[in-house]
C-alpha cells in the first residue's frame, strides 16, 4: 500500500490526542517520513517509519514525494533566501533534505531556500561519536517531547544519536530500557549522567554503529 508521506516544514509537534490542547508527547522533523493512519480536515492520526510512534499532526506541510540526499550536521542551520540572506527560519539537526542546486557555498533544498552546504552531511553518513551529537545539544533546554534545538526530552537525546545514523532506537525511556536489555551485541555500554544546560540526563550506549 503506497501510504508514504514526508514532513516538509522544520518540525511540528505529535500530539497524544487531536487537540492542540493535549500532551505533546514528541516531535516529527523535516523531511521524515509517516504513515497516514486517519484524517480529518485539521488533524492527521500518523505512524512514523523510523520508530512506530503513533499519535497526531495538523493536517498540512507534508508531501508524497522527497528524493533524500542529505542531513542536517549541526543544532539548527539558518535558512536563507534566494538572495542569500537570513531569514528567521532554520532546520533543526537531522533534518533530511533534497538537494535541488548548488551555488558557491549554499545549496538550495526547497524552491527559494537555501542552507550553507557545510551545514550538511550525505544521508549515508554515519557519526559513530555519541559525546558529539550529544554536544550539539548543550545549554539546549528542557522540554517534554521535544527534539530539536528549542528543547529536547531525556530519551530524544539517545533516540537522535540513531536517528542520525538511519538506525532504530525507541522513543520512549520505557521501551527503550527494554530494547537496550534485549540486545545481546551490546558491548562495552556504560551507564552514565551527562549535563545539558540547566537538565541532568541519565543515558546508557553505546551500540556500535
Amino acid at each position: 500500500m503506497k501510504n508514504n508521506f514526508f514532513y516538509k516544514n522544520k518540525f511540528t509537534n505529535i500530539y497524544k490526542k487531536p487537540s492542540q490542547f493535549s500532551e505533546i508527547t514528541s516531535q516529527i522533523l523535516y523531511g521524515e517520513k509517516f504513515k497516514i493512519l486517519s484524517k480529518n480536515k485539521n488533524w492527521l492520526k500518523i505512524k512514523t517509519s523510523f520508530d512506530n510512534y503513533i499519535g497526531y499532526i495538523k493536517n498540512k506541510n507534508y508531501s508524497k514525494s522527497h528524493l533524500i540526499t542529505h542531513k542536517v550536521f549541526v543544532l539548527k542551520t539558518n535558512i536563507f533566501d534566494n538572495s542569500k540572506k537570513k531569514t528567521k527560519n532554520y532546520l533543526p539537526f537531522a533534518s533530511k533534505i533534497s538537494i535541488i542546486k548548488v551555488e558557491e557555498n549554499f545549496i538550495e533544498f526547497e524552491k527559494n531556500k537555501w542552507i550553507k552546504k557545510s551545514d550538511i552531511k550525505k544521508i549515508n553518513h554515519n557519526e559513530r561519536s555519541f559525546v558529539k551529537i550529544f554536544k550539539l545539544f548543550l545549554g539546549s533546554k528542557y522540554l517534554w517531547g521535544g527534539k530539536t534545538y528549542e528543547g529536547i526530552d531525556c530519551s530524544a537525546i539517545l533516540q537522535m544519536f540513531y536517528y542520525y545514523n538511519n538506525k532504530f532506537y525507541p522513543r520512549d525511556t520505557n521501551y527503550q530500557i527494554k530494547y537496550f536489555k534485549n540486545q545481546k551485541k551490546i558491548k562495552n555500554s556504560k551507564k552514565g549522567m551527562s549535563y545539558f544546560g540547566k537538565v541532568t540526563l541519565p543515558f546508557a550506549l553505546t551500540q556500535k554503529i
